[in-house]
């Protein structure tokens, strides 16, 4: 046994007085920096003051996500509780509600109450409602939505709001993470934040769903999703707030820019989701809903319940175009 004696600390003080509030350089690996995201502090503050007359909600994560008590879908809810629910998305860009045992009408019609509802045309409803999608995996369809990402982005008008309702959820693992998209954008140098005040992202459905297009109909299919065009930095219409729009599953490159070029800062801008500081984590229970804002938030879905079943329902609320 090494015997040790305070003769052997050679440290004055603790090494985090050195950081000040500023994040500090760990290593030469990029991106690896330790220290406190002083810009969170403000808009943390904020969202822990707020109150609400017909519920209570409390924060999950730092910036983003709270869980809603005191709503029951199941027996109706007025339109003045209605109207705040509406409000707190807007706040807290995520919310969830738990023991909702509602039906799938139930649910779209819920979901009808944040705007028109979209179809998804590359993955089959499954359900008796067209505008609802039955996400079902177990051994046999494996989940794969376990990478960051914005829904839609390849459509000219991104879908806005997405309604999950957990039909049923293994007993541990598959749990859904949101990242906070203006906690993101305002994390950013302010270098970077110049270099793409204007950027163009082009976004392109192929990735991900090309491969289920049969190839003699993927002509006719791309004439009818043409790649896209949408800023970089979007601007939330209800709050003004600016946002950050990549993900990797769908951005194929810069306007201006071939892919080569555009990959680097493709990566490091959807780098920007996985800051643990920005995201919270949501533990699905049968009956459970999220309800987020598609602008606002990447989600990513865990897939680490196979061969267990989860079963999930979706209603999408049709955006507009991202503005910058």
């Amino acid at each position: 046994m090494v015997e040790t004696s305070h003769s052997d600390v050679i440290a004055t003080e603790d090494p985090a007085a050195k950081l000040a509030g500023l994040r500090y350089k760990f290593s030469d690996f990029e991106g690896v920096e330790v220290g406190p995201l002083p810009h969170l502090a403000g808009e943390r503050s904020r969202l822990n003051k707020l109150e609400w007359k017909n519920f209570d909600a409390s924060m999950i994560g730092s910036t983003v996500g709270a869980e809603i008590d005191g709503i029951d879908l199941a027996v109706g809810i007025s339109s003045n509780a209605l109207e705040e629910l509406h409000q707190a998305l807007v706040e807290y860009k995520v919310i969830f509600l738990r023991n909702q045992q509602i039906t799938s009408s139930q649910q779209v019609a819920f979901a009808e109450s944040f705007g028109e509802l979209e179809i998804h045309p590359f993955i089959p409803s499954n359900t008796d409602h067209p505008k609802l999608v039955r996400f079902e995996k177990g051994a046999e369809v494996g989940g794969y939505e376990n990478s960051w990402h914005h829904d839609v982005t390849w459509r000219e008008a991104p879908s806005k709001i997405a309604v999950l309702r957990a039909v049923s959820v293994p007993s541990t693992g598959g749990d859904t993470m949101f990242s906070d998209m203006c906690a993101a954008y305002e994390g950013l140098d302010d270098s970077i934040k110049s270099e793409i005040e204007n950027l163009v992202a082009v976004h392109d459905f192929s990735h991900s769903f090309g491969s289920q297009v049969p190839e003699e109909k993927l002509e006719e299919i791309r004439e009818k999703y043409p790649l896209v065009e949408h800023p970089v930095v979007g601007t939330h219409p209800d709050t003004g707030k600016k946002y950050l729009f990549v993900n990797r599953i769908f951005v194929n490159h810069f306007k201006g820019m071939t892919r080569e070029e555009s990959l680097p800062l493709i990566n490091s801008l959807a780098r920007q989701a996985e800051f643990p500081e920005y995201q919270c984590r949501f533990r699905w229970s049968d009956d459970s809903i999220a309800v987020w804002d598609n602008r606002l938030v990447q989600h990513y879905a865990l897939s680490d319940y196979w061969p267990d079943v989860r079963i999930m329902e979706r209603a999408s609320v049709i955006g507009e175009p991202p503005k910058s």
